[in-house]
């Protein structure tokens, strides 16, 4: 983790030295969806990610409701990642896949998106109202680490307390999606007629030990 942060922030712009943060390989890189070489694709690669919402441990914000906790390192992993599944979903239904992100970035719709997970419990999706639904609906204590399927939950609960992001998630249980309750959740009758809200579908699934089965590579390929 210390080498992928020194590589990521101390990277120099301006600097005439071939930076060495991402592997020279002749292999084809996936991310989301998008294909590049890594020979041949660097800066491309570079600009996608740094579009992506990294959200990491943090330390000295405001306690956890009534808990001593300001910090999250040891137990927010799965809370973090999370919100790393949701604003991605959000940066891509509102700003599209091809949307990059600049150090002169000002874009409105970003800067919402940002926002609704900073560490503070007036933020929709920070770590405060993850946490704090995790004890009132989970019975995980603040503090207490999260599983995929707790997060989800949770998850779930909290992006219909926030309209604007437009997003219905659903977790499909035992690895079963059911079309008909994705169908219910997703559809939104008005007597202006029917419409579809975009669906964010989280399967909590473990594909391997300490590893992905090879055998899973190919069909989660297929999923973007």
């Amino acid at each position: 983790m210390d080498y992928m942060l020194d590589a990521y922030v101390g990277y120099d712009i301006g600097s005439v030295a071939e930076p060495d943060d991402i592997p020279r390989t002749d292999d084809t890189v996936w991310i989301l969806g998008k294909q590049y070489r890594a020979i041949e694709d660097l800066d491309q690669i570079r600009r996608d990610v740094q579009s992506r919402l990294w959200c990491t441990y943090r330390r000295g914000f405001v306690p956890i409701g009534g808990s001593q906790h300001t910090s999250d390192k040891g137990w927010g992993c799965m809370l973090r990642c999370g919100q790393m599944v949701l604003a991605q979903a959000l940066l891509q239904l509102h700003l599209g896949r091809d949307w990059e992100w600049t150090a002169e970035s000002r874009d409105e719709t970003y800067l919402r998106i940002v926002n609704r997970f900073e560490d503070n419990k007036a933020a929709p999706f920070s770590l405060h109202q993850i946490a704090l639904t995790g004890e009132s609906s989970e019975e995980k204590r603040v503090g207490e680490w999260f599983g995929p399927n707790t997060v989800a939950q949770v998850l779930k609960k909290l992006v219909k307390f926030d309209d604007w992001c437009s997003v219905v998630v659903h977790v499909a249980l035992d690895s079963t999606l059911a079309t008909d309750e994705v169908v219910e959740l997703c559809e939104d009758k008005s007597d202006a007629g029917t419409s579809w809200k975009p669906l964010l579908l989280i399967i909590p699934l473990r594909l391997g030990l300490s590893e992905i089965n090879p055998i899973y590579v190919a069909g989660l390929k297929k999923c973007f």
